[in-house]
């Protein structure tokens, strides 16, 4: 229980959200011990309204100064409300944007073991639970704990003896709801473990949902749902059941122990030492004791339950990247001295996820600048994990990256990555509108610039055709557009970013005769001037390059022109005839 709430009090003061907010702590402090101070002094004005008799000249007053008691804690209560609901919300507002901050840093590497749908689940459930904490469970435990000590303060001076008893019985209790509050907690962390699972699988379906409604899996997909959901259910119903037991027993063991104590004032009053206005001020601080106390265990339950919450989000907000940017020179990429555009030198590298596998052995390649150089080879050669390290997702084990001469690491992240563009395969369409998209290139580029860019892109004409042109919303995934059209919206924005590096995963290989026709002449006008490479399965695609490298298991097998790799007989030769059925395709042939 404490290593979580430490660990969250200790976020909240390196980045001085309490230092931030503090007035508005002071100012809910403040209106809290003043809503508890009100409610304290009620039970000192019934004891002088008992006491005067209700037949006195002075009645009159006494009522009055209960509805002054009424009134100020009325307003001070609602301030009490406001100040620590706002300062939920805004702590939490902190905490998501923290949480956001720190996964958006981190390399590809964690989401091999973390679904997307559960840290969505971390930012909305997770943090609704700390919300919760802070804005009500909070205030409400330090309420209570203020009015369980200033009403055992009262009672004490009211008659030490009774208080005292009342104290010892009380403090009885305390040890085993104790041990009971640990292992709500540990279900707690449990239970939100079982929800992040569920959204995880929600996520996933809802972005395979052709997938899922071509192969008619809905009622497969319905049923591992709700198998999910149920197992949430159970492990929540455990934690309720718990909760439960827990709140029945401290109501009920501290009420037993409060009508005890009050029986034992009432034979007082009748023995002439206490009066009959001073029991019943007793009687009221004893109720107001009991009341914290039950306060205290539900709120005990939330604390639980938050401390699970809170422990999951602590460990997003400290998961330390891989890929760290230690460099500090802010020269452009594109200035560095002259030399290869482009080196690998004996790089080394297998996955985190896969550390027994070579993906890249001993690998090693110059890519001039200003030349066109395709990568082709079977899935798994190797391909794609060489995009991976010029971006610096990963690090190779050994080896040296060189941009422009420079080892990519004496390079910050964000200046070597803006010095590359990529168009991937599956090209990203987010859910804004076709300007949007291709100014995601740049994001300070004009309205003019980003309409020059689709027109080099060829893709002005269908966005002109859409029923709002550049300003249609696209949808989620672009799902109102075409392969080809997604693809030419993400060269578009390859475009406009104007890189000295591109790379190209597999631009062309899912469209068809019309839609490459389209891509390739907006790759034409994106190409030249720049070192790109390309990654091509359809070798017809890469004939034009400069230098064609073939690899197999992470090493280079071959490299040249295509008729002189077609002369070796080698892999590229094989995959040649795999795909044309002859092994001696002339480049007129191939187009």
């Amino acid at each position: 229980m404490a290593r979580p709430l430490y660990s969250l009090t200790r976020w909240l003061r390196e980045y001085q959200v309490l230092r931030r907010y503090r007035l508005q702590w002071l100012l809910a402090l403040m209106f809290l011990l003043l809503a508890a101070a009100a409610t304290l002094a009620v039970p000192l004005a019934f004891r002088d309204l008992v006491d005067t008799g209700l037949t006195s000249d002075r009645i009159n007053a006494k009522f009055l100064t209960l509805l002054g008691l009424a009134i100020i804690l009325a307003i001070v209560t609602s301030s009490r409300f406001y100040m620590m609901s706002w300062l939920g919300e805004r702590v939490v507002a902190d905490v998501r944007g923290k949480v956001f901050e720190n996964v958006l840093r981190q390399s590809p590497s964690y989401f091999e073991t973390l679904q997307t749908g559960e840290v969505l689940s971390r930012l909305t459930s997770d943090t609704t639970l700390v919300q919760t904490l802070v804005g009500t469970s909070i205030s409400i435990a330090l309420r209570s704990l203020v009015m369980f000590l200033g009403g055992l303060t009262m009672m004490l001076l009211t008659s030490a003896w009774l208080a005292g008893l009342m104290l010892g019985l009380l403090l009885l209790i305390v040890l085993p709801l104790w041990a009971l509050g640990r292992h709500v907690r540990r279900m707690s962390r449990t239970s939100q473990d079982k929800v992040a699972d569920t959204s995880a699988m929600a996520g996933e379906v809802l972005n395979a949902m052709t997938t899922v409604q071509a192969f008619g899996r809905e009622p497969y997909e319905q049923m591992r749902f709700n198998k999910a959901v149920e197992a949430a259910f159970q492990e929540a119903k455990k934690r309720i059941r718990v909760r439960s037991a827990l709140t029945a027993a401290a109501i009920l063991l501290a009420f037993s122990v409060i009508v005890f104590v009050l029986w034992l004032g009432a034979r007082q009053v009748t023995a002439g030492v206490m009066t009959f206005g001073e029991l019943t001020q007793f009687v009221l601080y004893a109720v107001f004791v009991a009341g914290s106390i039950a306060a205290l265990s539900e709120t005990w339950g939330d604390l639980q339950r938050a401390a699970g919450a809170t422990e999951r989000l602590v460990d997003l907000m400290q998961a330390t990247p891989t890929i760290v940017s230690t460099a500090q020179r802010q020269t452009p990429v594109a200035q560095a001295r002259p030399g290869p555009a482009i080196s690998f030198e004996a790089i080394q590298f297998s996955y985190p996820s896969r550390p027994d596998a070579s993906a890249v052995n001993q690998l090693s390649l110059a890519v001039p600048q200003g030349s066109r150089y395709a990568l082709v080879g079977p899935s798994g050669a190797g391909k794609s994990t060489l995009f991976a390290l010029l971006l610096r997702f990963y690090e190779p084990a050994a080896g040296v990256i060189r941009l422009f001469g420079e080892d990519i690491r004496q390079w910050p992240l964000a200046e070597l990555r803006k010095s590359i563009g990529i168009v991937p395969q599956e090209a990203v369409i987010f859910a804004a509108s076709a300007m949007d998209n291709i100014r995601y290139g740049r994001l300070e580029a004009s309205d003019d610039e980003v309409i020059a860019a689709a027109k080099a892109a060829h893709a002005h004409q269908f966005i002109s055709e859409l029923p709002e042109g550049y300003q249609s919303f696209l949808g989620e995934r672009g799902v109102r557009l075409s392969g080809g059209q997604k693809q030419r919206i993400s060269i578009a924005r390859a475009i406009l970013k104007n890189p000295p590096i591109l790379l190209l995963d597999e631009a062309t290989s899912a469209l068809d005769a019309e839609s490459e026709r389209e891509v390739q002449g907006a790759l034409e006008a994106l190409l030249p001037g720049r070192t790109s490479l390309i990654i091509a399965h359809r070798l017809a695609t890469v004939l034009r390059a400069d230098q064609i490298v073939v690899l197999e298991d992470g090493r280079i097998v071959g490299q040249g022109r295509h008729e002189d790799l077609m002369k070796e007989a080698g892999l590229y030769a094989r995959l040649a005839e795999l795909q044309f059925n002859y092994a001696d395709a002339s480049p007129s042939q191939l187009t």
